[in-house]
């Protein structure tokens, strides 16, 4: 029996060694700048001009003269720290930037970003030895307001010293590790893989030579964690007349997640499209049926209200947008060991390619 043909990837060593870059360089929510410069530098190659915001969302364009305006958008910005109280001792308290999971921390690395340059830390947490001496004690949780974190310095003066300082942000230290059978593991894939993924449409746009009839405006928009802030005032800007959104979605084959709530998606079987209030359901099928044309395997998501995503942002700006919303399947999300499949990733970036290939300014996306 013959061995079936590998299918070539669309992903070269040089896209996964910016991913590896992209994703070990911190980017916190409001402090995005040095991400988002690593991300047009990439980009740039790729479109026919750029532009960024004052708050720091940056975007590729090619052809911009067109009066018709797509956008692919992604988020930039990671959840973090902020350092809130330092005390006598040289211990920093902490308050959150963004969704980040306080249960986790006990034990984490973490680099705090001072006026003079990285500052390495610890979470501490008193060992186990002295929480067990009292039998009848209730086991002390972490919250925020008992983290903190020790970064060597023995007093407020000497953690001063280092440019630590109250407001600075603090990210965990964690990077990109490839698993086994295709799996990659990261801190902050939400949604810096997002960012990858749309700059490798427009990666295969450029190499491919196609041209499109319409502009496209490649967006890595800021503050998404902190309630989709950089997506409201960029799409404002743009006035888009589409908008095709991809972030992360929850992989619910782990346990401790219900199935009945948040609905069946695993990692490899392919991005997740969600049906909602803002996803414009004539756009959605119009993905649909790209993914049937073109063999590329999705599962389906429900929201009640809101996506939770820049989506929202997007499809209610301006006089409203059509939008959809393609996710990657993440297991362990707002963790340090966020995962994801290979094979998502290179199947989303086709889904959102073939879609852009699909659509043109006279695609009928009205109800009526």
């Amino acid at each position: 029996m013959a061995k079936a043909k590998k299918v070539k990837s669309i992903l070269t060593e040089k896209s996964y060694e910016f991913l590896k870059n992209y994703i070990n360089n911190p980017s916190p929510t409001g402090f995005e700048s040095s991400g988002q410069k690593m991300w047009l530098e990439y980009v740039k190659p790729f479109t026919d001009s750029f532009f960024t915001d004052p708050y720091g969302t940056a975007v590729g364009v090619i052809n911009p003269d067109a009066p018709f305006k797509v956008v692919i958008e992604a988020h930039a910005d990671e959840i973090s720290w902020f350092v809130n109280y330092i005390s006598p001792e040289g211990l920093i308290y902490l308050k959150r930037n963004g969704g980040v999971d306080h249960q986790i921390a006990p034990s984490m690395r973490v680099l705090i970003h001072g006026k003079k340059g990285p500052v390495k830390a610890v979470f501490g947490w008193p060992a186990i030895h002295t929480r067990l001496q009292n039998p009848e004690a209730k086991e002390p949780q972490p919250k925020v307001d008992n983290l903190f974190l020790d970064c060597g310095a023995r007093s407020k003066k000497d953690v001063e010293a280092l440019g630590v300082h109250i407001g600075a942000v603090a990210t965990y230290e964690d990077g990109y590790e490839e698993l086994s059978y295709g799996h990659l593991i990261g801190r902050a894939f939400d949604n810096r893989i997002g960012g990858f993924m749309i700059a490798e449409v427009a990666r295969l746009l450029k190499e491919n030579k196609k041209k499109l009839p319409y502009g496209l405006y490649i967006v890595n928009a800021v503050q998404e964690e902190i309630g989709l802030r950089g997506a409201e005032m960029i799409a404002r800007r743009i006035k888009p007349n589409v908008a095709i959104i991809t972030d992360v979605t929850h992989d619910t084959s782990t346990p401790m997640i219900s199935k009945i709530i948040q609905g069946e998606t695993v990692c490899g079987k392919g991005p997740s499209l969600t049906f909602g209030p803002a996803v414009h359901n004539k756009l959605l099928d119009v993905v649909q049926n790209v993914a049937e044309k073109t063999k590329i395997p999705v599962q389906l998501h429900t929201v009640s209200r809101s996506t939770g995503t820049d989506t929202d942002s997007f499809a209610y700006a301006n006089d409203g947008c059509p939008s959809v919303l393609i996710s990657i399947p993440l297991r362990y999300m707002h963790t340090t060991v966020e995962m994801l499949h290979k094979d998502d990733v290179e199947n989303t970036i086709k889904l959102m390619y073939e879609t852009l290939l699909t659509l043109t300014p006279k695609t009928n996306l009205s109800y009526f």
